[in-house]
């Protein structure tokens, strides 16, 4: 079984891949707030022991062994988030710090309860995919609400989830997963966005649009 540590930078790495592919170090050491010698260090340590390869550009990529390690983590992430907010009325703007540091200690029996108690769940509380028992997860056609053109709808399916104060404005404007959001205008030289939500109206900023991830409907 690999460490906390090792687990924490698999898991990290099959995030980053869902934006860059291969992963460069120098960005997984910005997103871990770690130096570069001690990423150099973990990413040797990750080959030698079958969890990444390293491609000649100098980035890395997860081998089927470090990404079916790297989902069963996140698995367990999402469960324990699921389970907090659910079952704990804990807000979802402070559950990821938790299951933050309960992932790395649950076993799979209690994993197992989890999922029995939550009745099968498919996605955690901001809307990304509860990786199955076997290591799969669903695939998703989505993209930022900053790019839904001016008259079009879009299904908000998730939400970046790392940032609780974003989460907590959110929450207020109830923007959250399974809500629709329609855009009315869009500002110009990369002004703010005019949605409407129900029969609301917000204007919302492009980076924080940029975190809404949406499927588009045909109005």
């Amino acid at each position: 079984m690999p460490s906390a540590s090792v687990e924490e930078y698999l898991e990290i790495i099959y995030k980053l891949q869902q934006e860059e592919h291969p992963v460069r170090a120098s960005k997984l050491a910005k997103q871990l707030d770690v130096s570069a010698a001690s990423v150099t260090e973990m990413i040797k340590k990750l080959s030698e022991n079958g969890y990444v390869n390293r491609t000649s550009d100098l980035g890395i990529c997860l081998t089927q062994k470090g990404e079916k390690a790297a989902l069963k983590l996140i698995r367990k992430h999402r469960l324990i988030e699921r389970f907090l907010t659910d079952v704990l009325g804990i807000s979802w703007d402070k559950v990821h710090d938790e299951a933050c540091q309960l992932e790395h200690v649950i076993s799979s029996q209690v994993e197992d309860r989890f999922e029995k108690i939550l009745d099968s769940p498919k996605t955690c509380p901001h809307g990304y995919p509860i990786p199955s028992k076997d290591g799969k997860i669903a695939k998703e056609n989505v993209k930022p609400l900053s790019d839904l053109p001016v008259g079009k709808r879009g299904l908000i399916v998730k939400v970046f989830e790392e940032d609780p104060k974003m989460l907590q404005y959110l929450s207020t404007l109830g923007l959250i997963p399974e809500v629709e959001v329609f855009v009315k205008e869009i500002g110009v030289f990369g002004g703010p966005l005019l949605v409407e939500v129900g029969r609301a109206k917000y204007a919302l900023g492009r980076e924080v649009a940029s975190k809404i991830l949406i499927r588009e409907r045909n109005n």
